[in-house]
Parts: structure tokens; C-alpha cells; sequence
């Protein structure tokens, strides 16, 4: 018994070596600028041996299994090294992988999202990235000049992120703190692309016990408004429903 539990152990490890794909990690970055929605993009490197040369894409690479105990792990040094930002909003979109996805053969992407303030990164071109800057993403989209597939990537983070904002607080962590209630309303319709009814919205705020008072700060026109933090910056508050457009119910 035990010698055909050991023959059956050394044949499993003695079993067909399969070939490996390409085993990748890109950040879908978004923040808030100039009244848009953003995000962050580089560029490819140029060169006939680099695939799509010049061409921008979404920030990411390759595995470190040395540095990289986890594909999170990965994630957060990606986005550390491309803004210098440590604690992000970040949260796994999905997985994309084929065959075709990339010319240098098969290869799987796993994808996350993150939301920054602006004010807080500051933007690393890196060693194989030519360029890196914002870019709003309504025009993005429109354009579908990506490398890769991450025209794809990108349409599927920005369907995630607006369908969730209508029903939690994601969008506070665009937000450098402290922030006002107006400008956290701003930031609600900047991301969902329309108004929010104004009394309706300071009184979820409010009532939903993820904010916390900072004292007076600067508001619209440097008048004073009352400041505000996030209680835990680790998850978001779920609302029991979605945001009414201005003048709604």
C-alpha cells in the first residue's frame, strides 16, 4: 500500500509540463480633476520588440513572484509606483486572458480599480512607461485607442464604478480630506454624469454614519463650511437605495 502511494506521487510529479501565459496585473486609476472624471494612462515604450510601441494603455506589468506574494500584492506596487499612493480604494474588477490578447503569445490579466484624490499622487513615469498622465475618460472611451484590450478593461471598470457609486459613498475617496458636502455632492455628479437633489443628499450623508466632523474649512467661494473625514477608509457605506436626480423624490 504504501509503495503504490509513493509510484502514484512520483508519476503526479512526473506528469506533462504545460506551458505557462504571460501572468500580468493592470490598475484601472481613477481620481477627479478639472471637474472630470480621470484616469491614469502611460505610455508604452517604443521599440520593434515591444508590443503596441507608443501607445498608451493602463499602468501594470508583470508578476514579481519574488516581490509579489499575492495578485493584490502586485496591484499595490503597481499603484505605488506609478503615484506614490499606499492606501487606495482598490478593489478586483475580474480577469481577463486568450490567446490573442497580446502578440508575444497567451497571456491572463487580472485587473483592479482604484480611486485616488489627485492631490494626494504624484505621477511616476517609471522604467518602461515613456509617458504617464490623466486623461478623462469620457474621451477615452470614445477614442478606443488602447493597447491591448484595455479599451475593454476600461469600459467594464467605468460601468463597475458608476453602477456602484449610485448606492454607496465610493466616490469620498476621490476626495482629499477634509472635504465639504457640496463638494462631495460635486464629485457624486461629476462620476455619475448628472445632478443629485441636493436636500436628499446631505440627509443620506448624514444619516449614514460614515462621516465624521473635521471642524470648518474653506468652502465654495472661501466661505466657511464645515469639514469632513471618512470614519473607515477601508470599505464603503451600501445605501438602501439609489441616488434621485435633482428636483426628484
Amino acid at each position: 500500500m504504501t509503495q503504490k502511494t509513493s509510484a502514484s506521487r512520483r508519476h503526479v510529479r512526473q506528469g506533462p509540463e504545460f506551458s505557462l501565459p504571460y501572468t500580468t496585473v493592470d490598475v484601472v486609476i481613477f481620481t477627479v480633476l478639472d471637474n472630470a472624471l480621470q484616469v491614469l494612462l502611460v505610455q508604452r515604450p517604443a521599440g520593434a520588440d515591444e508590443p503596441y510601441p507608443e501607445c498608451w494603455a493602463l499602468p501594470g506589468g508583470f508578476v514579481d513572484v519574488a516581490a509579489d506574494a499575492t495578485l493584490e500584492d502586485c496591484a499595490r506596487r503597481k499603484l505605488l509606483e506609478k503615484t506614490g499612493v499606499k492606501s487606495p480604494y482598490l478593489e478586483q474588477l475580474g480577469s481577463w486572458g486568450s490567446a490573442t490578447r497580446d502578440p508575444r503569445g497567451w497571456s491572463a490579466t487580472h485587473v483592479w480599480f482604484a480611486l485616488i484624490s489627485a492631490e494626494d499622487g504624484v505621477l511616476t513615469r517609471g522604467a518602461n512607461a515613456a509617458e504617464v498622465a490623466w486623461f478623462e475618460v469620457d474621451e477615452v472611451t470614445q477614442t478606443r485607442g488602447l493597447a491591448f484590450d484595455h479599451d475593454e478593461i476600461l469600459e467594464a471598470a467605468v460601468e463597475r464604478l458608476r453602477s456602484k457609486v449610485e448606492y454607496t459613498s465610493l466616490p469620498a475617496f476621490l476626495l482629499p480630506e477634509p472635504f465639504t458636502l457640496p463638494q462631495l455632492q460635486r464629485v457624486y455628479e461629476i462620476v455619475l454624469g448628472r445632478p443629485v437633489d441636493k436636500s436628499g443628499f446631505r440627509t443620506r450623508m448624514l444619516a449614514a454614519g460614515f462621516l465624521e466632523e473635521t471642524g470648518y474649512v474653506a468652502g465654495e467661494s472661501n466661505r466657511p463650511a464645515l469639514g469632513y473625514r471618512l470614519v473607515d477608509r477601508h470599505a464603503p457605506v451600501v445605501f438602501p437605495r439609489t441616488f434621485s436626480p435633482r428636483g426628484g423624490n
